[in-house]
């Protein structure tokens, strides 16, 4: 894979971490994981997210790495 075609699955995280957080205000969404609002608001503006945070999201959120971090696959991961 080129780093080109890296950065475009980068680029689309922010939108995907947006679309889990669904209606949910950032400060909500930020208490539910246990964060800070302000982390929450950098990562959907582009700041990586550390793996803490992706992990917690994950599995609280029952959501698959795979499709929050490279697009593939389901959203939800399997039933726990």
């Amino acid at each position: 894979m080129t780093s080109a075609a890296i950065e475009r699955i980068k680029k689309k995280l922010p939108d995907r971490l947006a679309q889990v957080r669904g209606d949910r205000s950032q400060r909500q969404f930020a208490r539910e994981l246990g964060v800070f609002q302000q982390n929450v608001n950098r990562y959907e503006n582009g700041t990586t997210p550390h793996a803490d945070f992706l992990i917690t999201l994950a599995v609280k959120e029952n959501v698959s790495l795979d499709w929050l971090l490279l697009g593939k696959g389901k959203m939800q991961s399997r039933a726990r």
